[in-house]
């Protein structure tokens, strides 16, 4: 082999080694603080029930657009609470299905149940947040425990939520749920997205009253009801689609008492229904980002590639490095090449597996689909960037959105 082939060769094997050992310790990073919060982040159960005292009033507040196919159950969940004072505000979101008629027919069956039907939204409003305002406005509980249609809860999630705010003087506390996934595709794309939100929005980061970051899981939340009119409700959010994580980011900049738990085993959450919600909700996720920061979109879109995918991309040259390596045909450079890929991958397979396990709770065999979900993350990503700017980018629970870049939750 001529010796300038040679250079050129070592050259791009130190190259690819440097790249997938930075990938490398993106992975470790990921898999120490992963565990980390694992173990420490604190349980919905987890408080001195002597300093629980008193039960007030409590207003669920239920948005459902379409969801004939989910929101009896959430109803018959919430209406199985052992929290002796509470109401459910079941807002009817425009729907075309039978939502509507579900949701009066539990009302006529139960005083507790408050049926409200949306006018129509006004420009500027997301679906969603344009509910909650109408439920906010019916409600008349001193705190509001916001839900998701497709959301089960165990008959104590409510009394453990009141009395865990109540015991340690907290103006907001949110759940992470059970995330239930529906198909396949999102049994192998969810343990690796989660891998990354984990990280972000830890509980051992939103309970830090030295960080600023807030979050709340759309599926469970409770607030009391003067802080949410000190962040301004959900007219301060009204254009964010994803409108929790932006709720909670107010609450903690406000400077108010909140705290994430771990709640799997009282709330069931469905993440996304099949292909289509998870690539749009992948979609969701990107697009208002890149109106409010088009470098930041592009950074992240890169970096999710070269952690989530290229180490599998990579293997199309390594597998024949790992050919003449093994028959003792190559140099130092190309043995480097093969150890830090395998090492690199088996650090990504072994965290998603720890994800799917520990918070996805599935399988972690579906880690083995991380090369396809790794893929689709990638050009759900790709793809938003693509639409950022054309006209009805985002299609979210039967409506699409034009984003402005007066949203700002991902910042």
């Amino acid at each position: 082999m001529e010796p300038a082939l040679d250079l050129g060769i070592a050259a791009l094997n130190i190259a690819l080694a440097v790249i997938l050992a930075g990938i490398f310790g993106v992975w470790a990073y990921f898999f120490a603080y992963m565990t980390r919060s694992f173990k420490l982040a604190p349980r919905l159960e987890s408080f001195d029930r002597r300093s629980a005292v008193g039960h007030p009033k409590v207003s669920v507040v239920l948005p459902a657009r379409n969801e004939e196919k989910y929101v009896a159950r959430c109803l018959d969940t919430l209406l199985a609470q052992d929290y002796p004072n509470f109401e459910v505000i079941a807002i009817n979101d425009s729907s075309i299905d039978g939502t509507g008629e579900i949701i009066e027919r539990y009302a006529r069956n139960d005083r507790r149940v408050v049926p409200v039907s949306t006018p129509p939204k006004p420009e500027g409003w997301a679906g969603k947040n344009w509910a909650c305002i109408q439920g906010y406005e019916r409600a008349t509980g001193d705190y509001l425990f916001f839900t998701d249609a497709d959301t089960e809860h165990s008959p104590t999630a409510l009394s453990l939520a009141v009395g865990h705010m109540l015991a340690e003087g907290l103006d907001a506390l949110t759940a992470i749920p059970k995330l239930i996934c529906k198909d396949l595709w999102t049994r192998i794309t969810l343990p690796g997205l989660s891998t990354f939100l984990h990280t972000r929005f830890s509980p051992l980061r939103v309970n830090d009253p030295g960080q600023k970051t807030g979050y709340f899981f759309g599926s469970f939340f409770v607030i009391t009801r003067k802080t949410y009119e000190a962040v301004g409700t959900h007219v301060a959010v009204r254009e964010e689609l994803v409108e929790d994580g932006a709720l909670g980011a107010r609450v903690k900049v406000g400077g108010h008492r909140m705290k994430m738990v771990r709640g799997e085993r009282y709330v069931n959450a469905v993440w996304a229904r099949d292909l289509s919600t998870l690539w749009h909700g992948l979609r969701r996720l990107v697009i208002p980002l890149y109106h409010q920061n088009r470098r930041s979109a592009h950074l992240i879109a890169a970096a999710v590639f070269f952690i989530l995918f290229a180490p599998f991309l990579f293997l199309a040259y390594s597998l024949p490095v790992l050919a003449l390596v093994a028959g003792g045909l190559a140099g130092p450079t190309a043995t480097a090449l093969v150890l830090v890929q395998a090492l690199t991958i088996t650090a990504l397979l072994l965290t998603t597996a720890v994800q799917s396990r520990l918070g996805v709770f599935q399988s972690p065999m579906y880690a083995l689909g991380a090369p396809v979900g790794g893929a689709i993350i990638c050009l759900g990503f790709a793809s938003a960037i693509v639409d950022a700017t054309k006209k009805d980018a985002v299609r979210w629970s039967g409506r699409q959105y034009t984003v402005s870049e007066k949203q700002s939750f991902m910042r």
